[in-house]
This record gives structure tokens, sequence and C-alpha cells, in this order.
């Protein structure tokens, strides 16, 4: 059986520390975990992944980061491997950078913070069926 990850992206760790304890406790080891604290590391993230086997089923990304913003990254993320289900999580995401992603990364669902862990986890919960 191929093994199934959960990416989350946010350039706040406490952010992505509070993230991956909520799935953890919710999911357990139903999946793998992993964090990157920017859009480059996560690109790598999925790439390094993608040669291991491992399917990402979920991204779970920051809108407002250094280097390239949650939009543009799902974007690529998106015309890479269309099937991840995209997800943005952010407290400053302008509407433009919203309908992009909708748009152009098929965004699954935008949350802002600060988040609800039940939110979240009825979100990914339904995205993962």
């Amino acid at each position: 059986m191929k093994k199934k990850a959960i990416l989350c992206v946010d350039d706040e760790k406490t952010v992505l520390e509070s993230i991956k304890m909520q799935l953890k406790k919710r999911f357990q080891n139903q999946f793998h975990y992993e964090i990157a604290e920017s859009a480059n590391d996560a690109l790598e993230v999925i790439e390094e992944l993608a040669e291991d086997g491992v399917e990402i089923l979920v991204i779970v990304s920051d809108w407002c980061m250094p280097g390239m913003k949650g939009d543009e990254f799902l974007v690529r993320v998106h015309h890479q491997f269309p099937k991840i289900v995209k997800i943005l999580l952010t407290g400053q995401a302008d509407q433009l950078a919203v309908e992009r992603a909708q748009k152009e990364a098929n965004l699954f669902c935008y949350l802002t913070k600060p988040w609800e862990e039940k939110n979240l986890i009825e979100t990914i919960s339904s995205s993962v069926v």
C-alpha cells in the first residue's frame, strides 16, 4: 500500500507544530505529516516524497510567506500534481489571491487564521474521503 501524507506549509513554526499536533490527534498514524517553513522548502519536500513513492493527499498552506506567496505556490503544485487537495489557511490573503488559487489551483477550501481545530479537521476529513 502506498504511503500517504499531509503537507503543511507556513513560515511560523508554532503554527506548523499546532497543525501537525491537531492532525496527529485526529488521524493518528493514518498519514505521514510533513512540514515546510516556506514554499520553496515545500517544493523540495514534495519532490523528495514523490521520489520515495509517498502520495501527498492534502497541502495546507499559508498565503503570506517570504519568497513565494501561497497562491503562487499552490498554482505551481497544481500544474505538477493536480490531484493534491489544496487548502489555504491564512489571515492575510487578499481576495484576488484567493480567487487566483480557486481558479488556477483548484483550491478546495480557504480557512482564516486563527482557525478552529474542528473546522480544519472537518475540512481535511471531507477532502480525503
